[in-house]
């Protein structure tokens, strides 16, 4: 569809395009973006620690997909467990791996949750996906978006499961609990 406008006529001579930053609260120099990016790592740390504060929790269930927002999301967690003096083995971070999951961010995520020092956990999802796939009539080789979102919903209800068998928070990047991380 194409819209067409009249310019009025004083602005006919003026530039009507203009250059806009994709990035404007992102500093240019390395030096200053580094200090923006640890200031915000320590609100979210903060946040997140005056929550579990406040809960008088001391574990956490997190979802680690091997990406960079679950990575940020352990990250945080971590940092926030030393600073307040909690053992990095009440952060339970769970593998989920479903129809899409590729052995590198499988690797990774596992890789990343032994190497903080942070229990492991591994469940698979496929099994009951296709369970549910079954139970409502949906053909599992359509990948459609009923496809795609039972495996976020299969993963969410076992973060969910988890937090409540271990009394501790559910730390997530696709759901309200960001808050508690700050964003």
């Amino acid at each position: 569809t194409v819209i067409e406008m009249e310019i009025p006529e004083g602005l006919r001579a003026a530039a009507l395009d203009r250059d806009i930053d994709p990035l404007p609260f992102v500093p240019k120099d390395e030096g200053h973006r580094s200090e923006r990016c640890e200031e915000i790592f320590q609100i979210q740390s903060h946040g997140l620690a005056k929550r579990l504060v406040h809960t008088r929790c001391e574990k956490a269930v997190i979802g680690i997909s091997g990406g960079l927002d679950s990575t940020l999301a352990l990250l945080v967690t971590v940092r926030t467990f030393d600073k307040l003096g909690l053992d990095r083995a009440g952060i339970i971070g769970i593998t989920m791996p479903g129809f899409g999951t590729t052995d590198r961010t499988y690797t990774n995520a596992c890789d990343l949750i032994r190497s903080l020092g942070v229990t492991l956990k591994e469940i698979s999802i496929k099994d009951a996906c296709l369970q549910h796939f079954k139970d409502i009539s949906h053909n599992p080789s359509v990948h459609d978006v009923t496809y795609e979102n039972s495996q976020a919903r299969e993963r969410t209800q076992i973060l969910m499961d988890v937090a409540n068998q271990e009394n501790a928070l559910v730390i997530g990047t696709g759901d309200m609990s960001e808050l508690a991380l700050g964003w």
